[in-house]
């Protein structure tokens, strides 16, 4: 390939990696505005969340004009799958945070403090997630990948955890229902922010080794 599509695809790289950034950030706030009272977080998410809808749109453009122009094979395709793929998890986990931020918003405190500590526990694991499996992107390391795999167990486990206290409260405090609802849709968001920042670890493994290891079935490019 030429040193103009090389440069190409660097840049296009560093501009992925840029929204992983701004994506970070969102989730960091949408956590943040589950504890604080006001919607000034929450209205910074759904601020935010346009600027990523804005920049995966042009990623997608442009990964499918270097696609059609250069029709590149090898590591270089493999390069453009990854960031088509990742483009698309980052911007579903900012709409993840942005489903988050809209219960934040209008969340009872009272019933928000009952369920404090499991979100507390939750809500940096699943950030933690995104901030491995953005690294390992960055890096294109299938050993930094590793480190997102290994905590996916533990979302799901809280995730469990929040809906059985949210049966057993809900049966003795039906008035409350709308906000233990809001808690669920809140850990619900964050167990899915887990699942897609397991997608981007996986396709990282592949833009490192070429090996397609999604759903424990192992294949080659």
């Amino acid at each position: 390939m030429t040193a103009h599509f090389v440069d190409l695809l660097d840049d296009l790289r560093r501009r992925s990696l840029r929204m992983a950034s701004l994506v970070e950030d969102i989730l960091d706030e949408a956590c943040e505005a589950v504890f604080q009272t006001g919607d000034a977080l929450a209205r910074r998410v759904f601020e935010r969340d346009r600027d990523v809808d804005t920049e995966e749109v042009a990623v997608e453009a442009e990964v499918i004009r270097l696609m059609a122009l250069y029709q590149p094979v090898g590591a270089d395709l493999r390069l453009l799958c990854a960031v088509l793929k990742v483009n698309n998890d980052l911007e579903r986990i900012a709409d993840c945070a942005v489903n988050i931020a809209e219960r934040a918003a209008h969340l009872d405190p009272a019933i928000a403090d009952t369920f404090h500590e499991d979100l507390e526990k939750m809500g940096p694991i699943a950030r933690n997630m995104l901030r491995n499996a953005v690294k390992a992107y960055g890096s294109q390391s299938a050993d930094d990948a590793q480190k997102v795999f290994l905590e996916e167990d533990a979302v799901d486990a809280l995730y469990g955890q929040i809906i059985r206290k949210v049966v057993a409260l809900a049966t003795k405090q039906p008035d409350d229902v709308a906000g233990f609802l809001d808690i669920l849709s809140a850990a619900k968001n964050l167990e899915r922010i887990a699942d897609h920042a397991t997608n981007i670890a996986e396709d990282v493994v592949f833009l490192s080794t070429g090996k397609i290891v999604r759903h424990g079935v192992a294949g080659n490019y």
